[in-house]
């Protein structure tokens, strides 16, 4: 076991007041051993690295300079918030991050008075902080709201409409714009920093607010001119014209590494009359990590991995992930049909789009944080006669959903939806889930919705979709390994709205969609143990429903239960829709729905989450014992 990092500041400090007692001239130190600390702990535990790394400079000067948490600090998406975490009480806790019982990998409102707003989705900041600046505006408090927005999520169109409105705010809004991994303005060393230091102190916003009040006694189209000359000339040498534009005071850039001249600039952004400001501070991912910094991803989310050489412990092998299987099924598809065409948001390495984008540069597009803008892109490709698959994460396509139904749905465009991380997503918590998108989608007209429950059935669905030009269609799949089925050198083109039969028994159906499908076979034997016989379904289609499979498995049954890793809405709601509305459930067969419970599950291995979930093989067993009031059935067989 390696020995911690000695942090003998760091262990001064429990809360921010703590870093507030200390001299500026020591922030240097107890930045450097918060950023062992977090290396330390992350090399533990896995998690999130290279986006806090990049932050622990800011993480100071914030905490430093502004009075928190009564001024609310705000951290987009909420993975660079690992700093902000041992900082803030936590350090005691830090190692259990994203882990059953402990620390959530972002922010959590129910974690921390710190945490006042919780994120693990991207741009949600500034909106946020425009709330709280105006909330204390209106009830005459004081207090200001600080937001750090970056690592890609100034991509987003949420942050701009934000930025359009923030104005209202005044001085009670600050934004931090983390600028790691986009050129909007590259710092120019010495000078730089003078300019964000003068343009941030009291005596340019002054000299500004009386030249601009001066000229507009005078003539506004004077004043009118002289601002814009003024900002156009600023935006020259800063970058701001933007932000400006948007109702800024622009301060930056800086760079965001040297803590003593952030403190200089947000002392100053604090204690500005003017506001909104945004300061544009430039930073590196993965900052004084070398394996980081030199990684191509600079260490996004890591594995446990060894602190001195960078290495990460690597999976046990085993059966590939879906996301590969996925991957290597549509490149197959592109091979045979140059229509095709692959589109992520961001995601190129989660959704496998990466491996595509090798084989297919010119057919793959990343639009970055803006999965709205991913789905009417690729509604316009469709209607041009290309065929878009659209890989994006589950619990990321709700971002987009607008889209889904007035872009694709009504117009029925045959835009493909490739749904990774469907069900439960283990360390990332409920924010990560794909838990809704059954009820989203199941609901709309036109689309076609599927759920593979092994490696093989999604090689067939990603051709299915490939063939497929009728409409809109998706898939979903989950996290994580397969169940080591043969792939098919040949897939096979499904028929629509058709399912099948894995197993056929006489008493109890067990009507699956998705990967639960080990489970039910697990299930099957234990119920057969005790006497019952057990046909098990493999559904495939969540829409359209195979209503003559339903009939027939209904019609010749005692118990029916349906299994499905998403929320209450979903596959069985839908099968309970057409059961009632076909008057088979007044024939007496008892039709049970197994599905996510109706809350938010925390972070725990996916294992443990589907137990809590009650979506297990005895779980199954139980429901259906239940269902036939049979609960005095022995293993050896029924009891007469």
């Amino acid at each position: 076991m390696t020995k911690r990092p000695d942090t003998p500041l760091l262990d001064t400090v429990e809360y921010p007041s703590d870093i507030r007692k200390l001299d500026k001239s020591q922030l240097r130190q107890l930045s450097d051993e918060l950023r062992a600390e977090m290396i330390d702990a992350v090399s533990t535990s896995g998690g999130h690295l290279g986006s806090g790394l990049g932050v622990v400079e800011l993480t100071v000067a914030i905490h430093y300079v502004f009075d928190t948490p009564d001024d609310r600090l705000i951290w987009d998406v909420g993975h660079q918030c690992y700093p902000h975490k041992i900082v803030t009480g936590r350090r005691d806790r830090i190692r259990t991050i994203r882990q059953g019982g402990g620390l959530s990998g972002f922010t959590k409102r129910a974690e921390s008075e710190y945490d006042p707003f919780g994120a693990a989705h991207s741009s949600t900041s500034i909106s946020a902080g425009v709330g709280f600046a105006v909330a204390n505006k209106l009830a005459g408090r004081e207090g200001r709201a600080i937001a750090v927005i970056g690592d890609g999520s100034m991509s987003a169109g949420l942050a701009y409409e934000a930025m359009n409105n923030a104005e209202q705010a005044g001085n009670r809004l600050v934004v931090i714009l983390n600028d790691n991994d986009m050129s909007i303005a590259p710092p120019v060393g010495g000078l730089s920093h003078y300019l964000a230091r003068l343009v941030s102190s009291e005596a340019y916003l002054g000299v500004r607010d009386f030249a601009s009040r001066l000229i507009r006694r005078i003539s506004k189209r004077v004043h009118k001119s002289a601002s814009k000359a003024e900002e156009y000339a600023r935006g020259m040498v800063t970058g701001g014209t933007l932000f400006e534009e948007l109702g800024f005071y622009y301060v930056g850039p800086v760079d965001g590494h040297d803590v003593e001249t952030l403190v200089d600039i947000l002392e100053n952004v604090r204690d500005a009359e003017e506001g909104p400001i945004l300061v544009h501070a430039r930073t590196v991912k993965g900052k004084g990590y070398e394996p980081a910094e030199n990684a191509a991803d600079k260490y996004h989310g890591v594995a446990k991995f060894d602190v001195v050489s960078g290495e990460q412990k690597k999976s046990s092998g085993g059966p590939p992930s879906y996301t590969k299987v996925f991957a290597n099924a549509l490149i197959a598809e592109a091979e045979r049909d140059d229509k095709i065409v692959g589109i992520t948001a961001a995601m190129p390495s989660g959704t496998g789009m990466d491996a595509f984008e090798q084989a297919f540069p010119e057919r793959m597009f990343d639009v970055g944080i803006a999965e709205q803008h991913g789905v009417c892109f690729a509604a316009g490709l469709a209607a041009q006669g290309h065929k878009p698959f659209v890989a994006i994460y589950s619990t990321f396509l709700q971002r987009a959903y607008d889209q889904v139904v007035h872009d694709v749905a009504i117009q029925n465009l045959p835009v493909r939806f490739a749904m990774d991380r469907a069900g439960l997503v283990g360390a990332d918590g409920c924010t990560h889930a794909g838990s809704f998108d059954l009820a989203y989608l199941c609901t709309l007209p036109n689309f076609v919705v599927m759920a593979a429950s092994d490696e093989a059935e999604l090689t067939h669905m990603v051709h299915t979709m490939a063939m497929y030009d009728d409409g809109p269609i998706a898939v979903r799949y989950p996290r994580g390994a397969g169940t080591g089925v043969d792939i098919p050198a040949q897939p096979e083109k499904l028929e629509i709205g058709k399912g099948r039969i894995v197993k056929e028994g006489k008493t109890v159906a067990l009507m699956c969609l998705g990967t639960r499908m080990e489970e039910c076979k697990k299930a099957a034997a234990m119920l057969e143990a005790k006497g019952l016989s057990v046909t098990i379904a493999d559904m495939r289609f969540a829409k359209p429903l195979d209503e003559a499979l339903i009939r027939d498995l209904l019609s010749r049954h005692e118990v029916a239960v349906t299994i499905e890793e998403a929320a209450v809405g979903g596959f069985g709601a839908h099968v309970l829709t057409m059961a009632s509305d076909e008057g088979i459930t007044d024939s007496g067969v008892k039709i049970r729905t197994m599905r996510l419970p109706d809350t938010f599950q925390d972070q725990d291995a996916p294992d443990k989450q589907y137990e809590e979930a009650g979506l297990t093989a005895p779980d199954i067993v139980e429901t259906v014992l239940t269902a036939l009031k049979r609960n005095d059935v022995r293993d050896e067989g029924v009891v007469a």
